[in-house]
């Protein structure tokens, strides 16, 4: 048995394509389905985002699970595969492990230490395992990597130190209040990263936002999204005598707060007022730090908190990669406690060798075969014996995490003569031989 994860995210596939790896979530369940039905896939769970799609797999055997998942992929979203598999990545095994767990941790995500993938990861096993397309296998290890998120992003501050300017900016809003939540804010523009930043403030609980921005009608839907209230371009002196905090992102060519224009308003105020530009070029004049009640902050004092931030995360991510090398061996081990990989494996020989025996009667009674006749006869016959093996591999696989493994791996060997076969010549019981196999292999 085998664990395969094949996929694309934003570091190996442009957004172009992936647009169209896109599973909506009517159809998961069917898809899920769909691809559980694939020859040599056994368990599976898809995983769907805006920056990733993946599809986790246990196969029984490595080179035939992935040419299925990516057949899988060809039939469900029409795509030839040559269009698609250079931009797919393929991990098997202790591999395919090592990503799951650095997916969760957050350290593949485009920003690194966030935890949102961990939440998501939960809820695509959940319903797989749900719909019945996890086993024993991804039972556990979905588990385990669930836990190990939750310790990551307990134990760590990998996702506690802001890495983008729009945030730096609300944390640095919290740094000097302490709380937001009875501040008023105003963000000056209505552009991308000034809905990053209301976004942030808004989960800071902030009491109020006001939004100014050239066109109103802009100002007035970014301001609609979160419940905050739109203000005419015109209106920005009496605005900036109420607000406790600016930040301003306009993406105008020239400086919009200048000094000689707002310093005698500013100077009324008895709060101290704090501006933020996360501009370039700056919308605030740099003059206005000057006066006594306003602290000016820039684009450049931001990125020094994000660039400090981002070394603080990529040092937890170091140590967090150490975890991973532990979990992973931890799932092997498990994994290979169970002893069914080499009794799956000498029943598929067993069946092989039954197939081979009769494929020889059939060409001796039936010389006059073509080699085309033969190719299908033999393809024929192994879809046969691959459909009578499925439901006893899966069973065995299930039965493996049970207490009395021992006493069932010795009855499976028996039931289908195993002892005859790939366990021939051993004294120990089939379970204790399966076993010592298995620590002597490198793969699974």
């Amino acid at each position: 048995m085998h664990i395969l994860v094949m996929g694309c995210n934003h570091q190996t596939t442009p957004i172009e394509l992936r647009e169209r790896f896109t599973f909506a979530d009517d159809r998961l369940a069917l898809a899920r389905q769909h691809l559980r039905q694939m020859k040599s896939i056994l368990e599976c769970v898809i995983v769907s985002t805006c920056n990733r799609m993946e599809l986790y797999v246990v196969c029984d055997q490595l080179h035939t699970g992935e040419y299925y998942s990516k057949t899988f992929l060809e039939e469900w979203f029409r795509i030839p595969r040559e269009d698609f598999q250079e931009y797919l990545y393929c991990k098997q095994d202790q591999g395919a492990v090592n990503h799951m767990l650095r997916v969760v941790a957050g350290l593949d995500s485009l920003v690194i230490g966030e935890t949102q993938i961990l939440g998501q990861i939960k809820r695509f096993f959940l319903d797989a395992q749900e719909q019945g397309t996890t086993g024993t296998l991804f039972n556990t290890l979905f588990r385990q990597a669930i836990q190990f998120g939750k310790r990551v992003h307990t134990e760590t501050s990998i996702g506690k130190n802001p890495v983008s300017v729009s945030y730096a900016a609300v944390e640095l809003a919290k740094k000097i209040f302490t709380s937001l939540a009875n501040k008023k804010i105003l963000l000056l523009g209505a552009g991308k990263m000034s809905e990053l930043t209301a976004k942030h403030f808004a989960d800071a609980e902030a009491s109020q936002i006001f939004v100014i921005n050239r066109t109103f009608e802009r100002a007035k839907k970014m301001a609609g999204i979160f419940q905050g209230e739109a203000r005419a371009w015109a209106d920005l002196a009496t605005t900036l005598r109420e607000v406790d905090i600016v930040v301003s992102s306009t993406g105008a060519s020239e400086l919009v707060v200048t000094k000689e224009e707002f310093a005698p308003i500013l100077a009324k105020r008895r709060e101290s007022l704090f501006l933020i530009d996360i501009a370039v070029p700056r919308d605030i004049d740099p003059k206005l730090h000057q006066l006594d009640n306003v602290f000016l902050y820039n684009i450049d004092d931001l990125q020094e908190i994000v660039a400090k931030n981002l070394k603080l995360r990529q040092q937890e991510a170091s140590r967090i990669e150490e975890w991973i090398t532990t979990e992973v061996g931890k799932y092997f081990d498990w994994l290979n406690t169970l002893g069914v990989i080499p009794l799956i494996d000498s029943l598929r020989q067993k069946a092989l060798g039954a197939q081979e025996e009769v494929m020889q009667r059939i060409e001796r009674k039936l010389p006059d075969l073509t080699e085309q006749e033969r190719r299908i006869i033999r393809k024929q016959m192994k879809s046969l014996i691959n459909q009578f093996l499925r439901d006893p591999i899966v069973r065995v696989k299930e039965l493996a995490a049970q207490p009395d493994r021992e006493q069932i791996f010795t009855l499976f060997a028996h039931l289908f003569a195993l002892e005859e076969e790939g366990l021939e010549g051993s004294k120990e019981e089939p379970a204790q031989f399966a076993k010592s196999r298995l620590s002597s292999s490198t793969s699974i």
